[in-house]
């Protein structure tokens, strides 16, 4: 797949396509190694900018690095994140993609300090201000209220 790292207007650097995709293509695999949770937590206790992947099982994370490192969010994405039954993470276009278009998928994190308001500024028309899931944004809301109602 012909990929590019540029500049992106919505982070820092983000990744490009050099040709068409078509809905359904598996684009690029998140690779790196794997870690645990907490020793990802003391690698990168002091740095605020990671390129974790957190596995479904809630135990490992990939300390990513290749194209699919520099995938940014977006809460109206043009892929997504697909984990297959080995633990391998691919990211697949959600619709099609044209030439020179950024890659982004929905980070949907569901972890992270509690002040962290990990901010998105993808400049969707949706955009929901946050990085964070959308269970993860209620669940949070939810434990606020209770601790203002104790």
């Amino acid at each position: 797949m012909g990929l590019t790292i540029a500049f992106s207007n919505i982070h820092s650097i983000g990744c490009y396509t050099n040709m068409p995709i078509h809905k359904g293509t598996f684009i690029v695999e998140y690779t790196g190694p794997r870690l645990t949770v907490e020793e990802a937590d003391e690698r990168y206790a002091e740095q605020e900018e990671t390129y974790l992947f957190g596995l479904a099982d809630g135990k490992k994370v990939i300390d990513g690095y290749g194209a699919a490192a520099f995938i940014n969010h977006c809460c109206e994405p043009n892929c997504e994140s697909s984990e297959d039954i080995d633990g391998r993470v691919w990211i697949v276009a959600l619709r099609d993609i044209r030439v020179g278009e950024e890659l982004t998928y929905d980070y949907g994190l569901y972890d992270g300090d509690a002040d962290d308001p990990s901010t998105c500024v993808c400049g969707a028309q949706s955009c929901r201000g946050t990085l964070y899931a959308p269970d993860e944004i209620k669940r949070r809301l939810l434990e606020r209220n209770s601790a203002q109602q104790a």
